[in-house]
């Protein structure tokens, strides 16, 4: 494992770390001095994105690291720039492996549908390594008037090699950064990225 990428091997030790993970600051110091430069620059017009200023405060960016973004917990989190227009690589690549993968049953831009969540409303709540969890293991919702199962992707590499790009797109969803729109500018594929998929996918 150890000539596995930082990037790739982020998802693999939360989805092991579950909720035994105790968060410690680490970034706290950078998270008093983060770069202005950090701020996202949301559309004031879209009316699609519900902002939600607790879960966007949280979600700040206060490092980038091979051009993915980190917030003071050191998880990753989303980048929007020039007034809402331009997107981090991860959220436009997080966008469309929702949409090939994810959108039958949790409905588009994480809106949620008849039988599965609006994970826009979810990831308020849940923590980084909550979501990978449920990524990797599943999850089941049972009682008298519905049963509702999420499979687990664990073995799925469409789904797990972009389990980071889910989180970051979803978050943004969260917070309000994004409406339901399809990301039109993007920042340029990091190279770290590009490794991290190909060690990820085998190729």
């Amino acid at each position: 494992m150890r000539h596995l990428s930082t990037t790739a091997l982020r998802p693999v030790l939360a989805g092991l770390a579950l909720a035994t993970v105790s968060v410690v600051a680490v970034y706290a110091e950078e998270a008093k001095s983060a770069d202005p430069a950090l701020a996202n620059s949301l559309n004031p017009n879209d009316k699609t994105a519900e902002v939600d200023q607790p879960v966007l405060d949280k979600a700040k960016a206060v490092k980038v690291e091979d051009g993915k973004y980190l917030d003071a917990d050191g998880h990753p989190t989303f980048h929007v720039t020039d007034n809402g227009k331009k997107f981090d690589w991860y959220s436009y690549s997080g966008y469309r492996r929702y949409h090939a993968e994810c959108h039958v049953c949790h409905g588009p831009d994480g809106m949620g549908s008849t039988y599965a969540p609006a994970l826009k409303d979810s990831l308020k709540n849940l923590s980084y390594e909550e979501f990978i969890g449920i990524l990797v293991g599943g999850k089941q919702d049972v009682n008298a008037a519905q049963q509702k199962v999420m499979p687990a992707f664990g073995d799925n590499k469409n789904v797990m090699c972009y389990a980071d790009d889910l989180y970051v797109y979803l978050r943004a969803r969260a917070a309000g950064a994004m409406g339901r729109v399809r990301p039109g500018d993007k920042e340029e594929k990091p190279e770290a990225a590009k490794k991290a998929e190909k060690e990820c996918l085998g190729g």
